[in-house]
């Protein structure tokens, strides 16, 4: 394993975590996990660095690039929107209606302009997004083949905590796993990891490669995706940003709380902890602490089937004559027009 220093998109010293190990070059996937900042209420501007990653992961050889929770539309980490019991501020509002602002339509043109970035760098994209849908957002994970093509998306179905005031609840209907060049890839994007119902219809939808993007760096979160490696059988490539007070607007514009710590633009407010685990549970690359990274594993798929071996969760480890799931797919729209077809 190595560590090769690069320039980040600010000058500043991007680290690349590259695991080389691989016996079967034939079965071998190059992954890359991306840990950066949004550049905050600047889509544009997010999406040219995303894209100065995009390249630089590409550079590597890398055939998979995952990128972290809300990369595009930012993780409003430490605003509360002024959101108290009964009560909404005027700068909660505007602040809302900023972030709203910074999101993406899906389909659209930002999403077009990722299509194309995959074409380019001839890579499989998996990016965290926030989705404008009118007037409500959604934590949303689009993904794109190595040709171009926008293949679909994953609402975050359960947003925790004050997340549930600013972003909508996903449904049955976006859970998707993608059979890619690279093999099946699909996500769960923070404590939805947490969610073993969830887990349990990726697994069944025959996931190979099980995207994380996260906004948690505690050291416990680890344990959460090496567990998921293990069930699932799955490699679990979990992608986090790696934000400096600086990262985000300065107050009074924006306002961290939530914190006794009193920040300066240096301060660390989200550490990353990305990481790439194989389906035996051991760690390929990360968990990294350390600042900006294109962290890159080689994935050897043949680790699938020497894992499930031993334990295929809904194979032959599976019980279902005395444990059953339903999984209700259907997209749940709360306004159906019989004119269009839209009820059945």
């Amino acid at each position: 394993m190595a560590l090769v220093p690069t320039t980040g998109a600010d000058g500043a010293a991007v680290f690349t975590e590259v695991n080389m190990g691989s016996s079967d070059l034939s079965s071998t996937v190059r992954a890359t996990v991306i840990q950066a900042s949004t550049i905050f209420y600047d889509t544009p501007a997010t999406l040219d660095k995303a894209e100065r990653l995009l390249a630089e992961a590409a550079s590597y050889g890398s055939q998979l690039v995952v990128f972290p929770e809300a990369f595009i539309g930012g993780y409003p980490r430490g605003s509360n929107f002024g959101v108290t019991i009964g009560n909404r501020t005027l700068k909660g509002k505007e602040d809302f209606r900023k972030y709203h602002a910074a999101a993406i339509n899906v389909p659209g043109p930002e999403v077009d302009r990722l299509a194309a970035m995959a074409g380019k760098y001839k890579v499989v994209l998996v990016m965290g997004v926030i989705e404008r849908d009118g007037y409500t957002l959604y934590c949303t994970v689009l993904f794109f083949d190595n040709q171009g093509c926008y293949l679909g998306k994953h609402r975050k179905l359960m947003p925790t905590a004050l997340e549930r005031i600013i972003w909508g609840f996903g449904d049955g209907s976006n859970i998707p796993v993608f059979d890619t060049p690279v093999g099946k890839v699909g996500a769960a994007i923070c404590w939805e990891n947490k969610m073993p119902l969830l887990r349990t219809a990726m697994y069944a939808k025959g996931i190979e490669i099980y995207c994380a993007p996260t906004a948690d760096s505690r050291d416990v979160w680890q344990a959460s995706m090496t567990h998921i490696a293990l069930e699932g059988g799955c490699f679990v490539l979990s992608a986090n940003q790696f934000c400096r007070r600086k990262d985000y607007p300065a107050p009074p514009e924006y306002v961290f709380t939530g914190t006794d710590e009193e920040l300066t633009p240096e301060s660390v407010v989200c550490a990353g902890g990305s990481v790439i685990i194989s389906p035996s549970g051991a760690v390929l690359a990360g968990p990294n602490y350390d600042g900006e990274a294109l962290i890159t594993a080689d994935l050897d798929l043949g680790e699938i089937a020497r894992a499930k071996f031993d334990f295929d969760v809904v194979g032959h480890y599976a019980r279902p004559e005395v444990l059953s799931l339903i999984v209700r797919d259907d997209p749940a729209t709360p306004v159906c027009f019989t004119s269009d077809g839209s009820h059945k």
